[in-house]
């Protein structure tokens, strides 16, 4: 996931985040990132309250698959699509910003998972 933000100089910088899976952590993918000039937000310890598909996708796709039955893949890569299509362009910005809330709230409470 990423997002662009505008520098004091007006310049258009991105800002990536991704968790911390071995493919996305490997010595190709970060001298991409280093040769795209990204940003990378570090990532915490894994919290599913952070993970983007985690919180936000995947449980409401569940829900839509949910009690149906599929003879192939096909079907399955149907019923998703469907799913998606259905989905309004929005809904996908409101999910970024659920994430940046969640994950600041992560931040004033310095990583734990409640509040001391």
């Amino acid at each position: 996931m990423y997002t662009a933000k505008t520098t004091r100089f007006g310049e258009k910088k991105i800002i990536f985040h991704q968790d911390n899976a071995r493919v996305h952590t490997c010595v190709k993918a970060m001298a991409k990132i280093n040769e795209l000039k990204y940003d990378l937000l570090p990532h915490p310890p894994y919290s599913s309250d952070l993970a983007p598909s985690d919180f936000h996708l995947f449980p409401k796709l569940k829900i839509f698959l949910g009690g149906q039955k599929f003879a192939t893949n096909d079907e399955v890569i149907a019923a998703v699509e469907e799913y998606f299509a259905s989905l309004e362009r929005n809904r996908f910005m409101e999910g970024i910003t659920a994430l940046e809330r969640r994950w600041n709230k992560c931040v004033e409470v310095h990583g734990d998972y409640v509040e001391k």
